[in-house]
């Protein structure tokens, strides 16, 4: 599949917003600017960006408590995300849901999720409805290899597949469950091949190439389209930093996995193609860096001049 300069040169500015927003998370988090933790994306932007680019905006996502890349991928807007995370009026949630529950209706972000695979019921319903409704829009729902070992990930998959339908599930599988090497407690050769009993189709992908997942994902949104049901992509990534913004992530890795993982960074071989192939120059590429640097930056100070809730809102936006 073909994949022009335009589609490359957008790519590479999310897969750029993504990087420098979540380094200014860890940085606000370190100045004492935020509450609680955030689960940095660093390492892993290939996989939000080449999904999301498949997607048209009235496609849905679900996503996961590492999920601001997902946001950022689908149009979340920086500043409103950075005031959420320091708890702001202004963020998506009035500041009451922070890093791991920002959502979006209008750009079908049908909210992160601090429950391990929180996301996969959300996501099979939101297919459900696109079906029953006859609209030809599909659902991404994102994952990690933690997730897939939940047993409503067998559950949905099998709703999906009697019931035909548009639902991607995309497996994250950075090889670590928070602490916990995936291989250590993940049965079978790989992931993907769950969706062998299932009847539907099951691959896997370079999860630091963001055109493998772009061309991968356009595959499973035609067939979501077009009526043929569901598919399961796992994109095998790696994420640079630890668990949390609290965790070092040295203590249960070699510090040599992750060098080898940072050689093959997503952003950087997109870089590289685009220079070898002539799809962009040093220039075109510095350019974009400075400007999302600085809408980054813009965003971060926004979020420090903005209010926190007022102390009534407390038993607003609540559901019993």
């Amino acid at each position: 599949m073909a994949v022009d300069k335009i589609l490359m040169l957008n790519m590479y500015r999310t897969m750029l917003r993504i990087r420098r927003f979540e380094e200014q998370i860890f940085n606000i988090f370190t100045q004492g600017l935020m509450h609680g933790l955030a689960h940095l994306y660093i390492g892993e932007e290939a996989v939000a960006v080449g999904v999301c680019s498949a997607l048209r905006d009235d496609d849905y996502i679900t996503s996961t408590h590492r999920g601001h890349g997902h946001c950022i991928a689908k149009g979340g807007k920086l500043d409103r995300m950075m005031a959420e995370v320091m708890g702001k009026v202004t963020g998506y949630c009035r500041g009451k849901g922070g890093s791991m529950h920002i959502a979006d209706m209008s750009l079908g972000i049908l909210g992160a999720n601090g429950i391990v695979g929180g996301g996969f019921g959300i996501a099979t319903g939101a297919g459900l409805s696109a079906k029953l409704r006859k609209t030809d829009q599909v659902t991404a729902c994102f994952f990690g290899d933690g997730g897939a070992n939940q047993g409503i990930f067998f559950e949905v998959m099998n709703y999906a597949a009697i019931w035909n339908l548009p639902v991607i599930y995309v497996c994250e599988n950075n090889h670590y469950g928070e602490y916990t090497a995936t291989e250590k407690v993940t049965a079978g050769k790989c992931i993907a091949d769950r969706a062998t009993p299932f009847g539907i189709p099951g691959q896997m992908v370079d999860g630091s190439d963001v055109i493998a997942v772009y061309e991968a994902m356009a595959g499973a949104v035609r067939r979501g389209r077009s009526g043929q049901g569901p598919s399961l992509i796992e994109c095998e990534t790696y994420r640079y930093r630890g668990h949390h913004v609290g965790d070092p992530g040295l203590a249960y890795r070699a510090k040599e996995e992750i060098e080898t993982w940072m050689k093959k960074d997503p952003i950087e071989r997109l870089r590289q193609r685009m220079l070898s192939e002539g799809q962009a120059t040093e220039a075109d590429l510095g350019g974009i860096d400075e400007e999302v640097q600085k809408e980054v930056l813009e965003a971060v100070e926004s979020a420090k001049t903005s209010p926190y809730p007022d102390v009534k809102e407390v038993s607003e936006h609540v559901y019993a």
